[in-house]
């Protein structure tokens, strides 16, 4: 069992009218607030209003950044550091999902270094400081709340890159259920989708030295899968809502780690189809995941698969060992594709094989993955997306 720290530096308020909290919390880091946010939905549900209220009651100052995208731009980065340098930002509040969050850590640490905040991504300057920041959550997916990453694309070079720095975990976070009942159903299925494959990229790992963390991914994955259903019929429902949002906290706030040491798989490739067509990071992760699943099977790591197949799905252990791992390749397929409703296919999304080998060749550098799980070399990758089409 390999050594390891682990330190989770955030203060979380979990659950129904917390909110009365944000002031206080607030004016620990100063007077100057940068308000950031997405496309306007925060306004729609009645959350702005509460958010800015607690502001003002607290007598601190307000500024703003809106219309943050999803897969976040390096453009919205330097808006929002600018803003903070021009008007001497103490603390940084994001309202929003993952993209909303990750934009604004990079805002936060964009906000001392003088050039372009690409640059950060690019590891061209380091990233030893980074203003305060508290987030208000509003999608389960992503675990941004909880944890010190962040991922920002470049639509001029069609990259998308993610990178952690601990200076960038938040300090607090709210995370209401009843914020995310107005969620749709394709959001909800594609967070579903993200959460399960934080958990995947972690559990399929060739160290079997920490029975109890993958006991802990086992139910972490069987909660996704009991209440995303829950969530997509009965959207107020409280129950199901609320282990989504604590779900995908913990799927990837570091804990279920421990010592284990490889590379991710599937998050690299979706970053490439993201970076090149824009799709919603869930989705693309949900096409992948499957496939990656088939293309790594092998009789050296048939036996996480099987422990798969058996503890998450309970399929029966007396079964062959290929087919428990087939089948529970087919159980996911099943569960994202049936159950939640999403494309299947690359082809379905009007994505073709134009960038494939261009795409593939990034994936491999930038994701580091010949340290995956199974090594993936450019041309496996490629393969991969291929399977997806």
């Amino acid at each position: 069992m390999n050594n390891f720290v682990y330190d989770i530096p955030t203060k979380v308020y979990f659950g129904e009218n917390q909110l009365g909290n944000l002031g206080p919390e607030l004016s620990k880091y100063g007077k100057k607030v940068l308000l950031t946010y997405g496309g306007g939905s925060i306004k729609k549900i009645g959350l702005y209003d509460k958010v800015v209220e607690e502001i003002k009651k607290a007598g601190l100052e307000l500024f703003e950044l809106s219309g943050i995208d999803p897969n976040p731009r390096v453009s919205s980065v330097n808006a929002g550091a600018d803003i903070c340098k021009r008007e001497g930002i103490d603390v940084l509040l994001a309202v929003g999902g993952g993209s909303v969050i990750d934009c604004t850590k990079y805002i936060g640490a964009a906000a001392y270094y003088d050039g372009d905040a690409w640059d950060i991504l690019l590891k061209k300057t380091p990233v030893e400081q980074c203003l305060p920041i508290v987030t208000v959550l509003t999608l389960s997916a992503t675990g941004s709340e909880m944890d010190s990453g962040g991922v920002i694309s470049n639509p001029e070079t069609n990259d998308k890159i993610g990178l952690l720095f601990p200076v960038m975990q938040p300090k607090v976070s709210f995370l209401d259920p009843t914020v995310t009942y107005s969620v749709n159903r394709y959001q909800t299925a594609c967070g579903a989708a993200d959460i399960m494959s934080h958990i995947i990229e972690v559990y399929f790992n060739m160290n079997q030295d920490l029975y109890m963390l993958d006991t802990v991914m086992e139910g972490l994955m069987k909660t996704v899968i009991k209440y995303t259903p829950v969530a997509l019929a009965e959207p107020d429902n409280y129950e199901a809502r609320a282990n989504l949002m604590w779900a995908s906290s913990w799927a990837i706030n570091g804990f279920v780690n421990g010592g284990k040491r490889h590379a991710w798989s599937c998050h690299p490739m979706e970053h490439e189809l993201s970076a090149f067509y824009d799709i919603t990071h869930g989705l693309g992760l949900a096409i992948l995941t499957p496939r990656w699943m088939g293309y790594t099977l092998d009789e050296k790591t048939i036996g996480k698969f099987v422990q798969y197949g058996v503890n998450v799905f309970g399929i029966d252990p007396t079964l062959p060992q290929m087919e428990i791992a087939q089948q529970g390749i087919e159980r996911l397929k099943a569960f994202f594709f049936e159950t939640l409703g999403l494309q299947s296919t690359l082809t379905e999304i009007d994505i073709d094989d134009t960038h494939f080998g261009l795409m593939a060749e990034k994936a491999a550098e930038l994701g580091a993955t010949k340290y995956a799980f199974r090594p993936l070399a450019a041309e496996d990758i490629e393969k991969i997306y291929r399977m997806c089409l």
